[in-house]
This record gives C-alpha cells, structure tokens and sequence, in this order.
C-alpha cells in the first residue's frame, strides 16, 4: 500500500525523478558506467551540471539577468556563514522568523555588525513580523521566505536598497516569486529539489568580490562562480536528482503549476484544521505556509488514536518539530493532492470517534 510521506526533509520527490534516478545508478546515458562512479570532469556529467543551473535560472526567470546558478556543498548552515563571509563588510540587517534565522544570525556576528530588525521569538515564531523600519547603510538584508518548522511563510518581501539575500530552503520553486528583487537565493536541496547532498546558490554576479578580507576558497563564492561549480568534486547524484527534479517542474508547467496545486492542497488541510474541532493550527492565519502546515490536537487526550490512525494510514513523517509539538504536514512541490486528502480523512474519523 502507497505510504504519504509528509517529511519535512529528506522529502518526497517525484515518482518518475526516483525511477530515472535509479537506472542511472546503473547505467548512465547507456555509458556502461553508474552516474555515481563516472568522473565529474566528464562531458556527461559536465552536460548534467550545465542543464542543472541553466534550469534553475529559468525557471526562476533570471536568464540573462546578471546571475549565475551554483551547486554547492554544506547545506543552508554553510550558507549562514558564505553569505556573511563574502558581503558582510560593515552591517547586515537579518530578520529573525526562526531556529534557521537565529543560527543564521549566530554565524553573521563573527564577521561585524548584525542588527536584528525584527523578530517573532516573543511568540515561538508563530507569525512573520510586519510594519518594521529596515535601518539605512546595511550591505544586506538577510530572510528565510519560509518556516520549516514553525509553519509560517512570507507572502510579502520587503522593498529596501540593501541587497536581499534569502534562504529559500522549504518553499523554493514553490510559488511566483519576482526573484529578480534578490541579490542571493540559497536552498538546501533536500526541501523541495532533491536528495540531501547539494545546495542551489543563485546569485547576483556584481555582487562578487565586494568585501576586502581574504576569503578561504572552498567559502569564495567568486571562485565556485569562475569554476562552474567545479572548483573541488561536485555531490554528482545530488545534482543529477536535482537536474532530474527541475526538468520535472519545467515539464509540470513551471512554477505557476506547482504554485496553483500548492495553493490547492494547503486550502484542502488548511480548512479542515479549521473546521475540525479536535485540531488547532499554530501559525497565524495571514502567515501559514503552503509548504508546512503545523497543527495540534485541541485535547492531547485524543493524540494516541489518532497516531493509531495515522499508522494504519500509511501516514508517515507527520509528527511536529519539538519545538511545536503536535503535527507538521510538509506539503512539497512532488506531493499529490490525494495524499493530503488521506490525511483529512483521518481527521475526520478522529471526529467521529471521538
């Protein structure tokens, strides 16, 4: 029987990604060879890497708008500290909506001065902050678009003169974005692209080389850029199950496809938290994520027969973060509208149970 998968990283991905994925492991492009021992200097892999960040940008809508796509190494936490790295000379602005936005801020303070415009911490990140003054003189403004694990989500992004840069780990490629506003994009690729393993950098190229200290190379993003990606041996199966993914989306419609069955299967849980009242939704309204719906039981009394039901479910990875509790629903671009009806329909067997 079909499990729904609800993880919030590693995550589902697209049944024909995992069923092109593995004959590569096997024999890639007939080659004889698997995808995971032919050399990364290779055409055919050269060919994946290209076909990967010119996809990325595409659908993205930078094509030919000064970025340059990078697939790299060390998840979202090395972003924290790249981006600080190579743009924070004086003062960074950083919105804290989060456990990623704060450990972001941890790594930006060992390069100077960081102030934290704004903050939701007074109410466990439960809602994006609004109506705040964004200082003058900042070499950037640093946001997470979404929540993984609160389950909130900015709808609108700030408009100031400081380059945006953002951490799209959980919702890129998710939703229409104008992602011409930012400087830099960074995503973990596990969320919503592929398997762990490689991070897409998008980043504006006359951005490069601003800051005056001397930058380690394997945090330069100047030299990942000149390299290609290929400065030290890329996470080839990464990468190739993110190229897979992407040409997936392109084929799916783009991401006005997935945003229009995003939209559909959050309205669909989103109104049964809503309606049903043995559950309660954590995130303020205005701020809920399509990608992460977290919620709790009204009554944890009801908690073991719903776990009950959610196992004879084949409902897998719904269990809240710790720092929530009750039920997180991630919802990714991969994720079909069937699985979070499946869902609903347990929670309304619940009610009526109970």
């Amino acid at each position: 029987m079909k499990k729904h998968n609800f993880s919030a990283g590693p995550c589902i991905l697209p049944q024909e990604v995992f069923q092109e994925a593995s004959q590569a492991l096997l024999n890639f492009n007939d080659s004889g060879l698997s995808i995971i021992e032919i050399s990364h200097r290779s055409k055919d892999f050269i060919a994946v890497m290209e076909e990967a960040c010119s996809l990325a940008l595409e659908l993205l809508g930078l094509t030919g708008k000064g970025y340059k796509a990078l697939f790299l190494q060390g998840g979202a936490s090395t972003q924290f500290l790249m981006a600080a790295y190579n743009l924070l000379e004086n003062k960074a602005g950083y919105i804290n909506t989060g456990a990623w936005s704060a450990k972001a801020i941890k790594e930006a303070k060992l390069f100077g001065d960081v102030v934290e415009v704004a903050s939701s911490k007074d109410a466990n990140y439960n809602y994006i902050p609004k109506g705040y003054e964004i200082p003058t003189g900042l070499d950037y403004l640093h946001l997470t678009s979404n929540n993984t694990i609160f389950g909130t989500q900015i709808k609108e992004f700030p408009t100031t003169d400081a380059p945006l840069v953002c951490d799209m780990s959980s919702d890129i490629f998710s939703r229409e974005i104008d992602f011409s506003k930012f400087g830099i994009i960074y995503a973990g690729a596990q969320k919503n692209m592929g398997p762990a393993g490689t991070t897409l950098v998008v980043l504006k190229e006359e951005l490069l080389g601003k800051v005056s200290r001397t930058i380690p190379s394997m945090l330069d993003y100047s030299i990942h850029a000149d390299k290609d990606s290929m400065f030290n041996t890329p996470p080839v199966f990464a990468v190739y199950t993110s190229m897979l993914t992407l040409r997936w989306l392109k084929k799916l419609g783009g991401i006005a496809a997935a945003e229009k069955r995003n939209i559909e299967k959050a309205d669909l849980l989103y109104k049964e938290i809503d309606r049903n009242p043995l559950f309660k939704g954590f995130a303020a309204k205005e701020d809920r994520s399509t990608m992460n719906a977290t919620f709790n039981l009204t009554d944890e009394a009801h908690k073991a027969a719903f776990d009950t039901l959610l196992k004879e479910g084949n409902i897998n990875g719904l269990n809240g973060h710790r720092s929530v509790g009750g039920y997180r629903a991630s919802m990714y671009n991969a994720m079909e509208l069937s699985s979070v009806a499946a869902v609903v329909a347990l929670m309304q067997e619940l009610e009526k149970k109970a």
